[in-house]
């Protein structure tokens, strides 16, 4: 009897730690999502949001210039350790955590061209679009970019 009761205590501890790792990884924030240059509505950057010990990170692994534009390679504008490293490959979102609502916050986003960071929120409905919030002080003080999910 011992020995079922283990049994069956090990099967529902299994199921419980892949079903919260697939829960986890399922989050529709997670994945890679483009971005949207304010001013030609063209794609600017592909982002790469990832879950990391329970909070969300995103960084930059591709770019796209505009035609005859210089291509920003270099965060020259940033105010802190990132000053001068190269754009792609560097992460521009942290600490993000997800609240009660399911959206996520609490992070900070940096913006490579002007080298300025910023609170930030993100809120995702259907997993193909994302409302990404950068704000001073309360989010009532901030913009919102929409990013769109990039086709796999």
């Amino acid at each position: 009897m011992i020995k079922k009761q283990f049994s069956i205590f090990s099967i529902c501890l299994v199921s419980i730690v892949y079903g919260n790792t697939y829960a986890q990884s399922a989050d529709p924030a997670i994945g890679v999502w483009k971005t949207i240059d304010d001013k030609t509505n063209q794609p600017a950057s592909l982002i790469k949001i990832e879950q990391v010990n329970g909070v969300l990170e995103g960084t930059i692994i591709k770019t796209f210039p505009r035609p005859n534009e210089t291509p920003l390679v270099y965060c020259n504008l940033c105010k802190d350790d990132r000053k001068d490293k190269p754009i792609v490959g560097m992460k521009i979102m942290t600490d993000l955590k997800q609240d009660e609502s399911g959206a996520w916050s609490g992070g900070k986003i940096l913006d490579p061209k002007e080298g300025e960071i910023y609170k930030v929120k993100i809120v995702t409905e259907d997993g193909k679009k994302m409302d990404v919030r950068g704000y001073i002080g309360i989010p009532l003080l901030g913009r919102t970019q929409v990013w769109y999910k990039a086709e796999q």
